[in-house]
């Protein structure tokens, strides 16, 4: 070391350090001038978690499919009140709606023009012919012709008084029926009339009947004509079935009523109590279908992808799929017609 230090002297002395440095380094074995790298630790073995899953064992029961909704109390009876001829003009409503009317009642009125005029002449006209009747008795006794001929007149304008009398009640629109008034034309006065044009309509508030309207056709599918039905009105519950359907409903040429009765239902009810009223609701429930002793699941554990439907069971620790069959499917329940077994575990949670 010394020697080299000497020949590291005679080169200078800036150079000489930088050589002795370098002869130095190269000396040291094992020497480092870096700190040494620690060596990475394993990983800890991590144990798999296990999957729960939620299952359901298969087994035998009831399945029910209904329709349930609320529905709203209407006459069973009504009456709709119309002209028979169109070309006159309204004058007057008489009634609004929920207004109690009686047989006999006038509910409606037209412009009457002139005819109660007409038949006050005609009156006139009918007493002078019976006038000149009576006079022809006593001036030509015997004369049966003369007579006959004034018995004739008589006739001919008592018949034009009746004619203009029946003028005048076909301006009076008249109720047939007690009831209360449930419908009222919107027209106006003044505005013309058409025959056969509902204007009125007076229901009976002794026979109800019980209306269930959605909100489409489709929600009443399954539903037939004679059905049984529940009513619950006010915590008690009365027996029903189903009277008409909307491919019985009875024909209409206004799209209004057309579009209610496409997607309505009617239900005739048995012992209701007195107070329920026409605008009064109850729930309602159908029993469209239902099977006993089959195999059910949750609705839960049904699973669909492309048109395909099946089920995943648990076997031992894992998943298995199976195609399944479906029946009934109630609003919370699946009825399973093929594909499945019973105590089979249906898996419910994804």
């Amino acid at each position: 070391m010394d020697t080299l230090w000497k020949k590291a002297k005679r080169l200078g002395p800036l150079l000489g350090s930088i050589v002795f440095g370098a002869a130095l380094i190269s000396i040291l074995p094992g020497c480092s001038l870096l700190p040494k790298e620690e060596q990475a630790l394993k990983p800890p073995l991590v144990k798999p978690v296990k999957e729960n899953f939620e299952v359901y064992e298969v087994k035998k029961s009831t399945v029910t499919k209904q329709i349930s909704g609320v529905g709203t109390f209407a006459s069973d009876k009504m009456q709709y009140l119309y002209y028979t001829e169109s070309g006159g003009r309204l004058s007057e409503m008489l009634v609004q709606m929920g207004t109690v009317v009686h047989k006999g009642d006038v509910v409606a009125l037209l412009e009457k023009g002139e005819v109660e005029g007409k038949i006050r002449q005609q009156e006139i006209v009918v007493e002078k012919a019976k006038v000149a009747l009576e006079l022809a008795k006593d001036e030509q006794r015997g004369n049966a012709l003369a007579i006959r001929m004034k018995v004739l007149d008589v006739q001919k304008e008592d018949i034009q008084l009746d004619m203009l009398r029946q003028q005048l009640a076909k301006t009076k629109l008249v109720s047939e029926v007690d009831g209360i008034v449930t419908y009222i034309d919107p027209l106006k006065q003044g505005d013309p009339v058409t025959a056969y044009r509902t204007l009125i309509t007076v229901s009976d508030p002794k026979s109800m009947k019980l209306v269930y309207e959605t909100t489409s056709p489709i929600d009443l599918t399954g539903i037939q004509v004679g059905m049984d039905a529940t009513i619950k009105y006010k915590s008690n519950s009365y027996p029903g079935k189903v009277a008409q359907i909307p491919a019985t409903a009875p024909q209409s040429d206004v799209k209004a009523i057309q579009d209610k009765n496409a997607k309505s239902i009617v239900i005739v009810t048995e012992g209701l109590p007195e107070e329920v009223e026409i605008g009064n609701s109850g729930d309602i429930t159908i029993v469209t279908e239902k099977r006993e002793n089959v195999l059910v699941i949750p609705k839960l554990g049904l699973r669909s992808y492309l048109g395909r439907e099946y089920v995943q069971v648990l076997e031992g620790e894992s998943r298995k799929e199976l195609d399944v069959e479906k029946g009934i499917v109630s609003a919370t329940e699946v009825e399973i017609r093929k594909g499945l077994k019973e105590g089979q575990k249906v898996i419910l949670n994804n």
